[in-house]
């Protein structure tokens, strides 16, 4: 078992008096058998009125409600965890989805649809075209080698950015520009992977870089991967490998943009300026 503190601050300055709307927050790690929170606290200036609730998708969303104008927002996360998935090929895939291809038993089908919805035709013209560098049909392949494979096309193939800007981009742009962030390739993953056949979500959260725990950080972004008897497993091609001990999540989604760790409105004329940092470290 490893601990580890996670520490999110985020600043809004705004060039003239506003008043906010409703934020939703999504700062809590998910907890399961892998993850457990020992501590967490959140601390909003101005003073907010805080909602809890669990989303469709089991994600814990914070929704912070505001009485006062203001030309400052801080919103300040701390969380404990201890992280248990320190062997995270510890897995048994049912024998029937051992080797790709495979179907998916006609239960899970219905269950898995939202995330196992097609991209449009171009794009999946693109990325079936794309994805004969990494599978040909009639290759005989396990299903986990498959994927381990796509990660590392990906990290190896593409030259990862830090993003500033919102949004994600599309498979397409990512392919054509050669480069994107996190959150770019765990979408470009998600959409090969829906290609083949198979189910495929977001996920934001947190990643513990060793080198990097006392240095200014951000959020990151994976995918995972529906595999029967293995359950839903995670997909880093930002570092090209499979998600282990260092992987935080805290939110998933069937799409890549629906889960940003604080959105919300305000009223108003003025200007705004968002400032982020996030520290992971072991303790």
């Amino acid at each position: 078992m490893k601990r580890y503190k996670i520490i999110h601050r985020t600043y809004y300055n705004y060039t003239d008096t506003v008043t906010l709307g409703a934020h939703h927050l999504l700062l809590r790690p998910r907890e399961d058998h892998e993850l457990r929170i020992e501590s967490f606290s959140l601390q909003i200036t101005p003073d907010a009125q805080i909602y809890w609730h669990r989303d469709v998708e089991g994600n814990s969303v914070a929704i912070a409600n505001f009485s006062h104008p203001t030309q400052q927002l801080t919103i300040e996360s701390e969380v404990v965890i201890q992280q248990y998935n320190e062997s995270p090929l510890d897995f048994i895939v049912a024998d029937y989805a051992l080797n790709y291809p495979f179907s998916y038993h006609e239960g899970d089908q219905f269950l898995l649809s939202p995330y196992r919805v097609l991209p449009d035709e171009n794009t999946r013209t693109l990325l079936n075209n794309w994805l004969f560098s990494v599978w040909r049909g009639g290759e005989a392949v396990q299903t986990y080698t498959l994927l381990q494979r796509l990660t590392a096309t990906i990290h190896n193939t593409l030259v990862y950015k830090v993003r500033e800007e919102p949004g994600v981009q599309s498979a397409e742009e990512t392919l054509s520009l050669g480069s994107g962030s996190c959150r770019d390739f765990a979408l470009l993953f998600m959409e090969a992977v829906k290609c083949l056949g198979l189910a495929a979500r977001f996920v934001s959260g947190y990643l513990h870089a060793p080198l990097m725990s006392n240095q200014v950080g951000s959020t990151h972004a994976w995918a995972e991967v529906y595999l029967p008897g293995g359950g839903w497993k995670g997909f880093d091609p930002t570092i090209g490998d499979i998600v282990g001990t260092d992987h935080i999540p805290v939110a998933v989604s069937r799409l890549a943009e629906a889960v940003p760790p604080i959105s919300g409105s305000y009223a108003g004329t003025a200007e705004s300026k968002m400032d982020v940092g996030v520290w992971v470290s072991e303790c």
